[in-house]
């Protein structure tokens, strides 16, 4: 029996004359996505887009390509038939025998977009319901709380049969908003703000600082694997690990303590910028949320943001722990975001950090180094890593 999947679309068909360019971009996703399992027919007809694999590939296999692919709100596995009430009967009771025997209330639904097709919807759900009535001792209709949802769709090339909806992940496709630079620590925060803005249609890299030997190697790597459970929502990416030794000595050794982390995050900012703008990405993305710590209350995020001359978004600045931890356990980060493998932000970490500071005294602070070398000379030795 032949199976196909029936993706919904969300947001994208909201998008009025510029919809035809988001339904392309996601069908690029889909088909690069779906590369490593098998050839697939992919492609868009009445607000759905179908996913036809050929002979000898694994449905499970593709379900498991697509369910992560951003600007799908849901998914039907679907068997094909014939556009005729016998066939439809014969594939219900076939295609799907296991949930018949085992549900107990049901509810036939139909859509027909074939408006040629000679029994309406009303008619399909009276005549499949009916029948499965009489025939399923164990079936009682429920149109209100059923466990069951017996689902016909009559389109135009065929009719298709399935159990219900999955949800999808929703958003939109992944570079129909263009692309921005992630700031990436181990931590928990980053990684979820990098899939939220994945998840708004934007193509991320990564940016990710590095200060051996105060940070072991063992925590790049940590960085690294958590770029790739990014990957299986946001597709291919790009990692910058940047040397950040030399720049934190020069802050430690000239800079007063209270302002360690203040000075250390400008640059940071000025090092991701100059990296986002060489890869042509206009943004940069942080896991700042508002006072969860020192260098994130109001007042600090103005003087680390005001280094930067392209939009720094914030997506968890709203956000309380628990709501991020919730998100990053749901991507499946957050286990290795608590790996006990410390990044270059606890290095030198000042015992009373400035929580309201001034921006022209840090500015004044700053002017101890010569920032546009230490820049430079970092900017010179950056790795990149394309995950």
């Amino acid at each position: 029996m032949k199976e196909v999947l029936l993706l919904k679309l969300g947001e994208v068909v909201l998008k009025g004359l510029n919809r035809r360019r988001f339904e392309s971009r996601l069908i690029a996703n889909l088909r690069r996505r779906l590369e490593k399992v098998g050839k697939c027919s992919v492609y868009t007809m009445q607000s759905t887009i179908y996913v036809e694999p050929a002979d000898g590939v694994d449905m499970d296999e593709v379900l498991e390509a697509v369910h992560n692919v951003f600007g799908i709100v849901a998914i039907c596995r679907a068997a094909v038939c014939e556009k005729d009430m016998d066939a439809i009967w014969e594939t219900v009771n076939t295609y799907l025998a296991d949930e018949l025997e085992s549900a107990e209330r049901f509810k036939v639904e139909a859509k027909r977009s074939d408006k040629k097709f000679p029994l309406n919807s009303i008619q399909i759900c009276q005549k499949i319901g009916g029948d499965l009535d009489d025939k399923y001792d164990n079936l009682i209709p429920d149109m209100h709380n059923p466990n069951l949802r017996v689902t016909i769709e009559i389109r135009d090339k065929a009719a298709y049969v399935h159990a219900g909806k999955m949800p999808g992940p929703g958003g939109m496709p992944v570079g129909t908003n263009g692309k921005a630079a992630l700031l990436l620590s181990g931590g928990i925060d980053s990684p979820v703000a990098g899939y939220m803005m994945a998840k708004r249609g934007l193509e991320l890299c990564a940016v990710h600082f590095f200060s051996y030997p105060y940070t072991s190697e063992r925590a790049k790597e940590k960085v690294m694997e958590l770029a790739e459970q990014l990957t299986h929502y946001a597709g291919r990416m790009e990692v910058f690990v940047v040397p950040f030794t030399e720049i934190q000595e020069a802050i430690r050794d000239n800079c007063p303590e209270d302002m360690f982390t203040l000075i250390m995050r400008r640059f940071m900012m000025r090092l991701a910028e100059k990296v986002a703008l060489e890869h042509e990405a206009g943004a940069l993305i942080t896991g700042e949320s508002l006072g969860q710590v020192a260098s994130q209350t109001m007042e600090a995020m103005n003087v680390t943001g005001a280094v930067c001359s392209i939009p720094v978004f914030r997506p968890v600045i709203g956000m309380d722990k628990e709501e991020i931890v919730q998100i990053s356990r749901k991507i499946g980060t957050f286990e290795t975001s608590i790996l006990p493998y410390e990044d270059c932000c606890t290095v030198f970490t000042p015992k009373h950090p400035l929580t309201r500071p001034k921006k022209f005294k840090v500015e004044e602070a700053e002017r101890a180094l010569d920032v546009n070398a230490l820049v430079e000379r970092a900017l010179a030795n950056v790795e990149s890593v394309v995950l």
